[in-house]
């Protein structure tokens, strides 16, 4: 990376959805005087008998949790999606324009444990995770009307989430939402064109170059994207050309736990807190073809920009003319790769 890139203002492409973000690295010595949020607390019972998503507890709909001990998994009370939608469609020329969209979203409880995170749990029980997050892409895609599986975590009330229960939500539907269809769309022109992979040439770059790169083992490689938009954006992407979960092997999504504890611990060592993000997986549809194209990896995208207060927002210039960032990503993803793996309260919590 030139110096002159690192200093002054450029854009950088981002080949998985044809667009551009603007870095301007300068902005970054600017001051703040704008909101300053609460920092989110640590302190949270192991058992909560408020929480509605701890083992035994009644949930607002007025059914019980089971009493489980690893994961839990049920159909979301409050479904945004649902299998009973009727055929629906409104088309004047193409200008108003709706369909009827099915499907289901459902919970996935990391851990009876209410006080724990990703970042505390051992990589064993992470990688019960990993396999509940396989079974759920593979029986969820098999129904007739899901073509998608949509796995993702809200963490944090930064990034909305109502309840700090370690847990997860599936939505699986009939059409592949906007983001993963991008992607989708330049991955088979990038294969069409090369008749290589767009992921596993850019990891294979970035391998060589490793100013991005935060931890990589065998099977995976966590770095912040060289068009990152968010500050401490991160992408997990699989060191092998695998379209999704279920075409790994056991030690393959095992090493995926690894990756994922490496990186929330080193988000939470950051800025001392339970560091809030939203992340996705991204994999190939199961709408019955062949995805060639498609290389497994997933998404971290946290709002916190320079300080455990201060976040980032999407306004003004970003709504309205292109997304623009402050930190450059080789400088965080070198301030995520100083960080220790060891949790900074230094407890074993499982």
């Amino acid at each position: 990376m030139t110096d002159d890139l690192l200093r002054h203002s450029h854009r950088r492409y981002n080949p998985l959805n044809g667009e551009w973000v603007l870095v301007s690295p300068g902005r970054i010595k600017r001051p703040w005087q704008g909101k300053v949020e609460n920092s989110p607390g640590l302190v949270l019972p192991k058992y909560d008998p408020d929480c509605y998503l701890c083992p035994g507890n009644i949930r607002a709909s007025g059914k019980r949790n089971l009493d489980y001990d690893s994961t839990f998994v049920f159909d979301n009370d409050f479904s945004s999606l649902s299998h009973a939608t009727p055929d629906l469609e409104l088309n004047k020329n193409g200008l108003i324009h709706a369909k009827a969209e099915r499907g289901t979203c459902r919970v996935i409880c990391f851990s009876p444990r209410h006080d724990l995170t990703l970042a505390q749990m051992d990589v064993d029980a992470i990688a019960d995770v990993v396999e509940v997050w396989k079974l759920e892409y593979e029986n969820l895609g098999r129904l007739d009307d899901v073509n998608y599986v949509q796995i993702f975590e809200n963490k944090g009330e930064l990034m909305g989430c109502s309840n700090p229960h370690p847990h997860c939500q599936v939505w699986a539907e009939s059409s592949v939402p906007v983001e993963p269809s991008k992607e989708m769309t330049r991955l088979g022109e990038y294969r069409e064109a090369k008749k290589r992979c767009l992921l596993c040439d850019y990891v294979e770059l970035e391998l060589k170059e490793r100013e991005r790169i935060v931890y990589d083992n065998s099977s995976f490689v966590a770095l912040v994207p060289f068009w990152a938009v968010w500050p401490f954006e991160v992408m997990i992407i699989s060191r092998h050309h695998v379209a999704n979960l279920p075409g790994m092997s056991r030690e393959e999504r095992c090493e995926f736990a690894e990756v994922l504890k490496n990186v929330t611990i080193r988000y939470d060592n950051l800025f001392k807190i339970s560091f809030p993000y939203s992340s996705g997986i991204h994999q190939s549809p199961t709408d019955g073809l062949v995805h060639d194209e498609w290389h497994f990896h997933m998404h971290f995208y946290p709002p916190l920009l320079r300080s455990a207060t201060v976040r980032k927002f999407m306004v003004g210039y970003e709504m309205l003319a292109n997304p623009q960032r402050d930190i450059t990503p080789e400088d965080a993803a070198a301030r995520l790769r100083e960080m220790s793996d060891i949790h900074f309260l230094n407890s074993e919590v499982m």
